[in-house]
């Protein structure tokens, strides 16, 4: 079994994660310094959102330079340090690569705005002539996914696609410069020693030929996505076919898995499982991130019609299960309380297959609420004001101390990143670091138990004790079961014939039953031998 198919990696957000030089944005060598926390929480591998320099339209997701580091964030030697340290404590290290578009400010595209019509230039984009009498409309009806239309004019009448904001121009896939070039890109960072990449948007690198219109409803309805003229078109596959490829041969430097062992991950918007599985067939992808899961609702049947259909699914791989990302509301929030975010937890790292945890989620962080002058999404002014964005979820963590800027910089509050909450004191990790009760200590449990007791084979289903319409979730996956009182009432899990000693909840019990928002492990091996107090193994 490769180390990926059952690993927790955790998702580092540089700017919001830790600031070494008392500027208020985070940086790498922040990152370096903090890294034991994330091998202390139990994670196998850590992902590092872009780093790379960008004008931060997009919270550096429009990327002016593939290969380098962002001036602000460091430099290459301070990646190469967290390279280094990350290995050093068992960690894989993980990065983004974003193929779907540049920044407007990329040489490629400053060359594209100077050149010609029908320029090689602009061949390395989606330039097109526009409609009416005098080219003044778009070439068709897309709309960009952070809202009105997705193509913007140039001095000379053309228009350029962009399915996200206007300083992020797409490229087209279809030229043979841009392929070289992110093959380029790709031996660059193995080079250096990542052993992995997140692949940004990769549904939508392909667009379908002709760019035909896509009619109306656009974006209003995620399981409709692969319907869409700009995503999941047939062509990504044999392009992800040739990156496995170099990442199964090329080779790699002391500190770093071998070939055969690197991972892709697909941030890939498609739904329907069927679609999602062929992004990571044996020759592709090795993990899909799970958006249906994400997304689902605090109901039992819901999540377990996600649940059976991610498992079904053909393709053979192991479903990647996640609960937040920097792109969407913190699980407290979004589910409605700390009790059902602490549940969700346990339910997703009882899942077989592998996890994917977004920095504060183990500290039990709500969304933030970012004042209206300090919102950096571009959602907020694409959409008229009405959509306040991601900013949420990216507000700088709390490592200690009573008020903001709570560890994070030496900066002054007012000058972080993002500004955080007043009342995030109970949430640093100091605070949290010795109280067994804490959300932190719920994950360093979780994850040290998972880590104890691995499911035999992370692809298969698990057995379930419940039915598809309870309203409770109950499955063993190896010695580990898992119990998820999601209804009204209390719950008694050994009517349920769930065999096993429980050994961690994710809230308080009376031994019997089991909370309404509550979920409970149990393990089915003996009680190990004690000569004293059992500290470990006990529900909590």
């Amino acid at each position: 079994m490769s180390w990926w198919q059952d690993a927790v990696c955790y998702e580092l957000y540089p700017r919001a994660f830790a600031d070494s030089d008392g500027d208020g944005i985070g940086d790498l060598a922040g990152a370096t310094a903090r890294l034991a926390h994330i091998a202390e929480l139990g994670a196998d591998a850590v992902w590092i959102t872009p780093f790379y320099p960008s004008p931060l339209a997009d919270g550096g997701y429009d990327i002016a330079d593939h290969t380098g580091v962002a001036a602000d964030l460091g430099t290459g030697a301070d990646f190469d340090r967290l390279t280094a340290r990350a290995h050093a404590l068992g960690l894989k290290l993980m990065v983004d690569l974003v193929p779907n578009h540049t920044s407007d400010r990329h040489p490629w595209f400053q060359a594209a705005l100077t050149a010609a019509p029908g320029s090689p230039e602009r061949g390395r984009y989606l330039f097109r002539p526009g409609r009416g009498a005098h080219g003044e409309l778009p070439p068709n009806d897309w709309r960009s996914a952070f809202g009105g239309p997705a193509w913007t004019r140039v001095a000379d009448g053309e228009w350029y696609c962009h399915l996200h904001a206007p300083e992020q121009p797409d490229l087209d896939w279809r030229d043979p410069g841009v392929r070289s070039a992110f093959t380029d890109i790709l031996r660059y960072w193995l080079d250096r020693g990542v052993d992995g990449f997140r692949v940004d948007v990769a549904h939508a690198l392909f667009k379908a030929e002709g760019l035909p219109d896509a009619g109306p409803g656009q974006h209003r309805d995620p399981l409709r996505n692969h319907l869409m003229p700009y995503y999941d078109q047939e062509e990504l596959h044999p392009l992800y076919r040739a990156w496995r490829t170099l990442l199964d041969t090329h080779p790699a430097p002391p500190g770093a898995v071998p070939p055969g062992e690197r991972v892709m991950v697909a941030e890939a918007a498609v739904f329907d499982p069927g679609r999602l599985a062929r992004y990571i067939r044996p020759d592709e992808m090795h993990q899909a991130f799970n958006f249906a899961f994400l997304e689902a609702a605090w109901d039992p049947v819901e999540l377990r019609r996600v649940i059976d259909a991610s498992l079904s699914a053909p393709g053979g791989g192991s479903v990647t299960w996640l609960l937040s990302s920097h792109d969407a509301v913190r699980p407290v929030t979004r589910l409605g309380s700390t009790a059902r975010a602490r549940a969700a937890a346990l339910l997703m790292l009882a899942l077989p297959g592998s996890a994917y945890l977004y920095q504060g989620e183990e500290l039990g962080l709500p969304q933030a609420t970012v004042p209206d002058d300090r919102i950096r999404d571009p959602l907020w002014e694409r959409s008229g004001h009405t959509d306040r964005g991601r900013d949420g979820s990216r507000v700088p963590l709390p490592w200690s101390g009573d008020r903001a800027p709570y560890g994070f910089t030496t900066a002054d509050p007012g000058d972080t990143w993002l500004p955080q909450p007043d009342d995030w004191a109970r949430h640093t990790v100091a605070a949290q670091d010795h109280d067994p009760d804490s959300t932190l200590a719920l994950y360093r449990d979780a994850l040290r138990l998972r880590r104890a007791h691995p499911a035999p084979d992370p692809t298969a289903p698990p057995h379930w004790y419940s039915a598809p319409d309870d309203p409770h979730l109950a499955f063993r996956r190896g010695a580990l079961a898992c119990v998820v009182n999601l209804g009204t009432e209390p719950l008694r899990p050994a009517v349920l014939g769930v065999p096993g000693r429980p050994v961690l909840a994710s809230g308080p019990t009376d031994g019997h039953d089991l909370p309404p928002d509550t979920a409970l492990w149990l393990l089915d091996t003996p009680a190990p031998q004690q000569h004293g107090r059992d500290t470990h193994d006990r529900p909590r």
